[in-house]
């Protein structure tokens, strides 16, 4: 077996599918498909579960899994071994980004590492806040853009983003306009728009509402703060956005503090304690993007 044929075999078990497998090595699907059987000739089983839409690995996949990833991850401790000494970076780097992103500065970030340095690979994952940990955690992702209530995960480094609380965003006809601030209590004669589960503006409502034993009628999700900032001017609900979200729409929104829910909701990046050149390397780029100082 070879590293190339490693790399397909974590590919398809991450991705569940040989054709966007093929897509993040760039190769063809049938180049994938090829080395993988050969794999598992040489193995004498097969990884891979064939016969549902969704591909899936066999015990034996499962016992190959993370031996392959560490046999990789060592291969490219070897390249960034010379690399800290010859002042390169190379390699790959898997970036994470919470559902619905829309933060600006994190494109700009992307793009100046890009250009600082071309000999990198960059993937993006999307996917909810829970699930990005875990793939940082396990190495599958190198670091991600997470949402968190209030604390950040354990055993991980963090950059902290944006930390702000809680607010509810109305029309100006909407019953609730006219009031200064609100309770949390004071949604549920409401139906709300919020985002959906694994971002930390949602589990920032669905903690609040819990501990004070209530629940909101949650009528619509979405994973854009300008679609639920539209969906709530059009009178399909209460909006439920961070204060500065809600700030770029006031134009048609009306912001209520939410008196009552004092745990903040978190943007912020992650990435293991142990990382790679890469990931030091973007963080320099990030902390400018996003107006913060210091080192990582």
């Amino acid at each position: 077996m070879d590293l190339r044929q490693l790399e397909y075999f974590v590919a398809v078990a991450e991705e569940r599918n040989f054709t966007r497998a093929a897509e993040r090595v760039h190769i063809s699907q049938s180049g994938v498909s090829a080395q993988i059987r050969r794999l598992e000739q040489e193995l004498g089983a097969e990884l891979f579960d064939r016969s549902a839409r969704a591909v899936t690995l066999t015990v034996a996949g499962e016992a190959a899994l993370a031996h392959a990833r560490a046999a990789l991850a060592s291969a490219e401790a070897v390249g960034r071994a010379v690399d800290e000494v010859t002042g390169l970076v190379r390699g790959r780097l898997t970036l994470g980004m919470v559902v619905g992103c829309t933060v600006t500065p994190l494109f700009d970030a992307l793009a100046a590492f890009r250009t600082a340095h071309p000999g990198v690979d960059v993937l993006l994952r999307e996917d909810d806040s829970d699930r990005l940990v875990e793939a940082v955690r396990d190495g599958s992702v190198d670091l991600a853009l997470i949402g968190a209530a209030g604390a950040l995960p354990d055993g991980l480094d963090a950059l902290t983003i944006i930390s702000e609380r809680l607010v509810a965003a109305v029309p100006p006809t909407h019953p609730l306009a006219g009031r200064d601030r609100l309770a949390l209590r004071d949604l549920t004669d409401h139906p709300v728009i919020c985002m959906p589960r694994g971002t930390g503006l949602r589990a920032v409502l669905d903690q609040a509402s819990a501990a004070r034993d209530l629940r909101p009628s949650i009528a619509l999700e979405a994973g854009a703060a300008e679609s639920i900032a539209d969906l709530a001017a059009r009178g399909l609900g209460v909006a439920v956005l961070s204060a500065s979200m809600a700030g770029a729409y006031a134009d048609r929104l009306t912001a209520l503090p939410l008196d009552d829910v004092d745990v903040p909701a978190l943007l912020a990046l992650v990435w293991k304690p142990a990382h790679h050149p890469a990931v030091r390397a973007f963080l320099t780029h990030a902390r400018p993007a996003f107006g913060l100082t210091g080192t990582p």
